[in-house]
């Protein structure tokens, strides 16, 4: 079969991804498991996928489908507008060349360092000068944090060093589509961010569609759609507004997750997002307090009477003391980073309380841990 010409993507009226009709068994006979059934899934350019599910529901499944890394048994799939069955060898490479993966299983050649692993998917583009595979490498890695790291071999890196020259490898040639397998499930939260904002960029500037498997909370906020997948079956794919998101995100913290589904979706409703920068002031120790913060992405400071008594991160919140015990804010709040936060006011907050024994519950064994 002779190699199909890819189409230009930049002129490419298609979809991404488009899957229609996908079913798909392991084993034959009395031994057969089917794992997926009557998958149907389109991924437009630049939309972010986050998908979730129990164990063996088979995510990986189908992204290793659809990143033409298995054969497709039953149904269709198209990728940059071509059908995948009708492609021979020479076709599902060059189909892959333009898919960046990013598997929980880092796949690193252990005789190359942490610069030649990533040089390796920009040879395989042929089109990068020594020069621009050098340039474009180094910044990637430096991007996420291993500028020192960048002459280090596998075996003297830790695991969330490697992982993250796994995600510097897929996205060094700036692909048309990214499959990810819990991609930030082995990083601090400072990579998260890169790895976050990197997949931000990516999306906004050459149009790549990000299709992830993952349960970090912390990623949720960066998800277009929602699909949902129970025993090899899409149970639900939805378009996440705001409060979709925050939803998402309180589902992770300790003093939310214990909500009935409508309760908590109640209290997203009623959420606000506030960005602050470093160094500017959440709330002033001695203010009257009025509202609740949750901490979606970066850190604070806590400081009382001058020093810094302790910090606090994505899935922390602060706030509630003043709430509950209608006394003065006993301490300053200060961005320590970029900071994203989801604001609940206080007929909101009382609102919640009255309305979950088990909210209010764990708030007040908090306040009595703090207090």
């Amino acid at each position: 079969m002779a190699a199909a010409q890819l189409i230009d993507p930049d002129l490419d009226p298609n979809p991404v991804v488009r899957v229609e009709g996908l079913n798909f068994s392991y084993g034959e006979g009395d031994a057969r498991n089917e794992v997926l059934f009557d998958i149907g899934l389109v991924v437009e350019p630049g939309q972010r996928v986050v998908m979730t599910g129990p164990s063996g529901s088979g995510k990986t499944t189908l992204l290793t489908l659809v990143g033409a890394l298995r054969t497709l048994q039953h149904g269709r799939i198209d990728i940059l507008g071509h059908d995948l069955s009708r492609l021979g060898a020479g076709g599902l490479v060059r189909i892959r060349r333009d898919i960046g993966f990013i598997f929980q299983m880092h796949n690193l050649f252990d005789s190359l360092t942490a610069y030649e692993n990533v040089k390796m998917a920009l040879q395989l583009a042929g089109t990068h000068s020594a020069a621009t595979m050098r340039e474009r490498g180094v910044a990637m890695l430096q991007e996420l944090g291993l500028g020192a790291r960048t002459e280090y071999k596998p075996r003297s890196l830790s695991g969330g060093q490697r992982q993250r020259v796994a995600i510097a490898r897929a996205l060094a040639n700036r692909p048309r589509l990214v499959l990810a397998d819990e991609p930030t499930a082995a990083l601090d939260p400072e990579s998260t961010r890169n790895v976050v904002r990197l997949f931000k960029d990516l999306t906004v500037e050459e149009g790549t569609a990000i299709v992830m498997v993952t349960h970090d909370h912390r990623i949720i906020e960066l998800a277009d759609r929602l699909v949902h997948m129970v025993d090899g079956r899409i149970a639900s794919d939805i378009m996440l507004n705001d409060a979709l998101r925050i939803c998402e995100f309180l589902k992770g913290v300790d003093a939310f997750k214990n909500l009935t589904p409508t309760e908590l979706t109640h209290v997203a409703e009623h959420m606000t997002k506030r960005h602050y920068m470093p160094g500017e002031v959440v709330i002033r120790e001695g203010e009257v307090g009025h509202e609740l913060f949750l901490v979606s992405d970066g850190a604070v400071r806590i400081e009382r009477s001058g020093g810094e008594v302790a910090r606090l991160g994505p899935g922390d919140f602060f706030g509630e003391l003043a709430l509950m015990s209608g006394a003065p804010r006993n301490a300053s709040v200060i961005a320590a980073d970029p900071l994203e936060t989801y604001v609940l006011g206080e007929a909101d907050f009382r609102a919640a309380i009255e309305a979950s024994a088990s909210f209010r519950e764990q708030l007040r064994r908090i306040y009595f841990m703090r207090h």
